[in-house]
């Protein structure tokens, strides 16, 4: 029985749950070429499900760093994991090294340009965070991809946050549409500061640890704390400012900002928005693509029409890359 157990024996169970968690995050990753350091295994651990089954009062297991550390060093992972100039990875990828950090420069020009359309969205009325994600979020980005960005906007706002936005990143000639793809702004996921989500699982939990606040970063952390089904599968993660230069309010921003949110406060410029957009969304032809995601509601509208070949794809070929090294 559980409680007859031995300190000896327990430990080892903890072990080769932080080494089944450490396999997973690397196996998890490769389907994304994306070798990982130590501390970005550490810090993203996936928390792999066949722990949870045993010992549910474990399922949130904190690992320190050089838990991590010491176990990659261990012949278990070894047999399955190389690594090369720091970064981790299934063996046989080595390639992927020299890929990421390309990436990783492609990610920061992105980020660069993000930023200068950042400074005037904070103009827009009801903003309240500004954060890069997907690809260039988690600076992984190929060179002709666009920017994907997460807006949160105060509840009740939504839709007239959206459609100003909107029309002023078109005006600013950046808006990614038709065939115009390349550094474009992609404005596929908006909330409101009541902080809820939809879609919950491991490529989502992904997505929420991997994107770069680079306005209101502040409201980032109360995302985390309100979403805990994240700290589900990624245990060890807590926010941290990052060190890049964010785009911070001025006295001028938060007095234009106030002046137009005056001018849109009325709740009937929201219902009619509300009703426009939500009528345009039916009719677009991506809304009934299968295997897409599109949110429409108060609270939050995410565009996500190629998802089946994002998240499914992915959990289904990192479970191959589980098989592999069973």
């Amino acid at each position: 029985m559980p409680e007859k157990l031995d300190g000896k024996v327990f430990i080892n169970n903890m072990q080769e749950g932080l080494a089944k968690n450490i396999l997973s995050t690397i196996a998890y990753y490769d389907v994304m070429d994306y070798p990982m350091t130590a501390f970005e295994i550490w810090k993203y651990l996936i928390n792999d499900q066949r722990t949870m089954n045993n010992n549910q009062d474990r399922e949130n297991k904190n690992y320190s760093l050089a838990e991590v550390i010491n176990e990659l060093e261990k012949e278990e992972i070894k047999k399955h994991v190389d690594e090369f100039r720091g970064f981790y990875f299934l063996k046989g990828k080595e390639n992927l090294v020299e890929k990421r950090i390309e990436r990783n420069k492609i990610s920061n020009m992105k980020l660069k340009k993000a930023r200068k359309i950042i400074f005037w969205l904070r103009f827009v009325p009801f903003v309240k965070m500004i954060a890069v994600a997907g690809r260039v979020g988690a600076k992984n980005s190929r060179s002709g991809s666009d920017i994907d960005m997460l807006i949160i906007f105060k509840h009740g706002k939504i839709f007239t946050g959206r459609f100003l936005a909107t029309v002023l990143v078109h005006f600013l000639g950046e808006r990614r549409h038709e065939d115009k793809i390349s550094n474009r702004i992609c404005f596929n996921h908006f909330i409101t500061d009541k902080l809820e989500v939809c879609v919950q699982d491991l490529y989502s939990s992904h997505n929420y640890i991997f994107i770069t606040p680079l306005y209101g970063g502040d409201l980032f952390g109360k995302l985390l704390e309100k979403n805990v089904w994240i700290k589900n599968y990624r245990p060890n993660f807590s926010f941290l400012e990052n060190n890049l230069k964010t785009v911070n309010d001025s006295q001028f921003s938060r007095g234009m900002r106030f002046f137009l949110e005056k001018l849109f406060s009325s709740s009937w410029i929201e219902k009619k928005l509300k009703t426009w957009q939500t009528e345009k969304i039916k009719k677009n032809p991506l809304t009934e693509k299968k295997g897409g995601i599109i949110i429409c509601s108060e609270a939050e509208l995410a565009f996500w029409p190629d998802f089946e070949n994002q998240g499914p794809k992915i959990f289904e070929k990192f479970q191959e890359n589980l098989k592999k090294i069973k």
